[in-house]
């Protein structure tokens, strides 16, 4: 009874966010006709004002003096979530570490989780080589950047930086920030392995732990379930409204491939994924999955998408908590499927579109960069393109038409980093249900349910 009772919850959540997204989308495409409409009226002062109102960044240098109605209450989403990032991660690793009491256990997960995590690095990398180099044969990378500004805004650092940052040097800093996700992650492996060896002698701070989680697990869930749709709605109208057509036909070539890829991968790499590995349903994976991937469309963010995410696994997937509170915030700092894929179709539209020879080589290396760099990729709205210098810079993809054209990446990115969340959402979630089906704890009765 109570697993039809949350079953029931699930889809009815998963319903408002399928009609949310579909009103999102209808809305922000009729902002965009409207916009489109008054500039060619000669009313650009009239959506100015509208988009003063309603959509500005009220953070940016021109939004000192604007409303951002959309714009404050997506973020205030967004922050809610944030919020409990670094407690609902530690938390949930440290206690997950304390209840797998087989120290082998936990060797064979972690060697079961990174190995599926690869496994599908990998197969995203390969496809997105395959049509980086297809289209770039095909010319269709050849666009004009040269009204672009030259200013590219970011540094390459060396991708190796985020193995060295993984062990903090202060505690209190690596709880302040919600960037270093995978130091929180070492130190709750840390804490939950030392409070396994001391036993009963921190039973108080494991009762504490345990209750912080439970708090955690209630504010998200209220977040999520009351405020979720709305939010999304919001979110997806505000970005299409800002980042319209104008954004999306300098680079057309580059969106559709990098859309395409990522849908198919989405649809199709993890079903097989699933099917192979598992000897499961892949509909069934897919069809309970669908509200955390148009989560993580909405937010962008796999930080955000963390919470739903795990409550999806945990009660509809079948997925034992102690797996999926290990898998699945290591997932979201070090698996970055959907990133490497467009990290890959990125850096050879760049090199194509400045230039440089595109060699089977070069674009081995490249997967190569840009499955490192993807590990230390923040869990955070368009991270992606920004940590996407570092392979720029690794390749030396660094002429002024290779700045040029990474400065038109920045612009049109968005869009694309919405579905790219939802890949890497979706890649946690299948290995999660590997790793506990492997481990012959899967319910599954629950995820056939």
């Amino acid at each position: 009874m109570k697993q039809k009772k949350q079953n029931s919850a699930a889809n009815k959540l998963a319903i408002q966010m399928a009609i949310a997204l579909v009103l999102g989308l209808i809305a922000g495409a009729g902002c965009i006709l409207i916009r489109e409409q008054m500039m060619a009226n000669g009313q650009a002062d009239l959506w100015n004002t509208i988009n003063s109102v309603l959509f500005q960044d009220i953070t940016a240098e021109d939004g000192a003096n604007a409303f951002g109605i959309f714009y404050i209450l997506g973020q205030l989403f967004i922050k809610a979530l944030q919020l409990v990032i670094v407690p609902m991660v530690f938390t949930s690793i440290t206690l997950a570490m304390c209840t797998i009491s087989d120290t082998r256990k936990l060797g064979r997960i972690s060697y079961k989780t990174i190995k599926y995590f690869l496994i599908t690095s990998f197969a995203g990398l390969i496809v997105a080589g395959i049509v980086g180099m297809s289209v770039y044969h095909f010319g269709l990378f050849d666009v004009e950047v040269s009204n672009l500004s030259a200013s590219a805004g970011s540094t390459g650092t060396n991708p190796l930086l985020v193995v060295v940052n993984a062990i903090p040097s202060n505690i209190i800093g690596a709880f302040a920030d919600n960037g270093a996700v995978l130091s929180i992650v070492f130190l709750a492996v840390a804490f939950g392995l030392s409070m396994h060896k001391l036993g009963d002698k921190v039973t108080v701070l494991k009762k504490f732990m345990e209750e912080i989680n439970d708090i955690v697990t209630v504010i998200l869930s209220f977040v999520i379930t009351k405020f979720g749709p709305a939010a999304i709605f919001v979110l997806l109208t505000r970005t299409f409204a800002v980042y319209g057509i104008e954004h999306l036909k300098p680079a057309a070539a580059y969106v559709i491939a990098t859309t395409l890829t990522l849908l198919v991968f989405l649809i199709v790499g993890y079903e097989l994924f699933i099917k192979v590995f598992t000897g499961l349903n892949p509909f069934k994976f897919t069809k309970k999955m669908s509200k955390v991937a148009l989560f993580g469309f909405s937010t962008s963010s796999s930080a955000a998408t963390l919470p739903l995410n795990t409550q999806t696994c945990i009660e509809e997937l079948g997925v034992p908590k102690d797996v999926a509170s290990f898998t699945l915030p290591l997932g979201m700092t070090v698996n970055m499927d959907g990133t490497a894929i467009m990290q890959v179709i990125a850096a050879i539209f760049i090199a194509g579109s400045a230039g440089y020879e595109i060699t089977i080589g070069n674009i081995v290396v490249i997967a190569v960069l840009a499955l490192i760099a993807s590990v230390g990729t923040p869990a955070a709205p368009g991270a992606g393109a920004i940590i996407l210098f570092t392979v720029l810079s690794g390749m030396g993809y660094t002429n002024d038409a290779a700045l040029l054209a990474y400065s038109l990446i920045l612009a049109i990115n968005r869009p694309i980093e919405m579905l790219v969340t939802s890949l890497n959402v979706y890649g946690d979630a299948a290995a999660a249900v590997a790793v506990a089906k492997s481990e012959g704890t899967l319910d599954e009765d629950v995820y056939n349910a």
